[in-house]
């Protein structure tokens, strides 16, 4: 414990703080040379808008708070759950968020020139991507990233931890809902097909 939880607590700060600048470093890049967006919010007040400004403001205050936890103890501030507070589980949930990560930018890569976060309105030419880890599951990127939100709950056992991963799991679940609406519209019958073939989930 006087080695892994102090690899766990730098890591964590380090690890969300990366994250933050890959995307807006992989989002700038993409705008610069496609001179469009690849981040949608959706409009104004819609289900789709309030799902990703809910998800920012978890993943602010999780960067906040696991920068913070390297320079002070906040941990009492956080409810941490002190039975699960021990290095087997921390390390599991470091381990886990690692696997996430490499599983996004994975899944990422192979839906290329496809890849979108949130629903683009825009009429391109897309295609539909049913092969690969797509063939398995309709949305293996909102499935890594609820295992990298089960990771951080165990990397940081706590009150603050629970909450953020019982919220982030809603929304998600709610997005792909409203994701899997847009691609029927823009898919027709090819969509369906493809939904009564592969699971949403596993």
């Amino acid at each position: 414990m006087e080695f892994i939880e102090p690899l766990v607590r730098h890591f964590l700060g380090i690890f969300f703080l990366m994250i933050g600048l890959q995307f807006a470093g992989r989002s700038l890049g993409l705008y610069q040379r496609m001179r469009f967006s690849h981040i949608n919010y959706g409009e104004r007040g819609s289900a789709p808008w309030w799902h990703r400004q809910t998800f920012n403001v978890f993943r602010a205050f999780i960067l906040g708070v696991c920068v913070v936890r390297i320079f002070a103890d906040i941990d009492p501030w956080l409810g941490v759950f002190g039975p699960l507070y021990v290095w087997p589980i921390l390390l599991v949930g470091m381990l886990l968020l690692i696997g996430s990560f490499t599983t996004v930018n994975y899944l990422q890569a192979y839906m290329h020139e496809d890849w979108r976060s949130g629903i683009d309105p825009r009429k391109d030419e897309r295609k539909l991507l049913t092969g690969g880890p797509f063939g398995r599951s309709r949305n293996p990127l909102f499935l890594a990233v609820m295992a990298g939100q089960l990771g951080f709950f165990l990397a940081l056992p706590s009150v603050f931890s629970l909450v953020c991963l019982v919220a982030g799991v809603l929304v998600i679940t709610r997005q792909a809902r409203e994701e899997e609406k847009a691609l029927a519209d823009k898919f027709g019958e090819d969509y369906e097909h493809y939904r009564v073939r592969v699971p949403r989930w596993f």
